[in-house]
């Protein structure tokens, strides 16, 4: 049965407090992004670059690892 309207994955409330990402904004400072306020919600985020999208992840040792 599909979702009715305005019912779907996307909807407020349907993630257990995590933030939409719409919702989510970080503190640029010069051309500095402290990492810890990219990775406060997860360890992997996704960057549109062009055509291209790559993964940051934060690894066990705190070390980042970007992959295409």
């Amino acid at each position: 049965m599909p979702p009715a309207s305005g019912d779907d994955a996307r909807s407020p409330g349907n993630d257990a407090g995590k933030p939409s990402p719409a919702a989510r904004s970080v503190i640029v400072t010069g051309n500095r992004i402290d990492s810890r306020e990219l990775f406060s919600t997860d360890r992997e985020i996704m960057i549109s670059h062009g055509e291209e999208v790559y993964r940051l992840r934060l690894t066990s040792q705190h070390k980042l690892i970007l992959t295409k």
